[in-house]
């Protein structure tokens, strides 16, 4: 199992993330096209290799492809929208915000899949992203859509986790090149 060689790959002082990866993925309760998509997601947002390298064939054998092309389409879009919002929520000149964005986002209104788990796949990308703006605004639609508190709290907690990952196994990647 990918998720195995992902936590051998850790180093000992990740313990954490080992425990952590094992009870977000291994032990969630999501339904498997929300959980695997949230995965996915994550782990394009992460850009990490090794992490990519592990957990995008998992995913691509747990969806099926229009949602594995649908999670694929949020990192993509969001990997966009965090940057120009999260802009528009830092400058201090506000007019930027009222201004039209012009950008092609059409994937959002036709994403191939439940819009419910396409906005948990949006959201978890804007939380690796920081984008506060974007994590507002896809809240607000999982919410209105009827989506538990307790499954957007599992897609952050997937997203942390996977990003923690990424970035210690990154990071140890580039110690080892020294």
């Amino acid at each position: 199992m990918a998720l195995d060689d992902l936590k051998a790959a850790l180093p000992e002082y990740a313990k954490d993330l080992k425990l952590n990866l094992s009870a977000v993925i291994g032990n969630s309760d999501l339904p498997e096209q929300q959980l695997w998509g949230t995965v996915l997601a994550c782990a394009m947002a992460t850009r990490s290799p090794a992490v990519l390298r592990e957990l995008e064939p998992e995913a691509k054998a747990n969806l099926k492809p229009e949602a594995y092309n649908a999670a694929k389409g949020a990192a993509a879009v969001m990997g966009m929208n965090n940057v120009y919002y999260r802009t528009l929520h830092l400058l201090s000149d506000k007019e930027y915000g009222s201004m039209r964005a012009g950008l092609r986002m059409n994937i959002i209104g036709t994403p191939g899949v439940e819009k419910a788990d396409f906005e948990l796949w949006c959201f978890a990308v804007s939380a690796i992203n920081g984008c506060g703006q974007c994590l507002d605004s896809h809240e607000a639609v999982l919410k209105k859509a009827g989506v538990e508190r307790e499954v957007i709290q599992a897609s952050i907690k997937i997203a942390s986790v996977i990003q923690a990952v990424a970035a210690t196994l990154d990071s140890e990647a580039a110690i080892a090149s020294i």
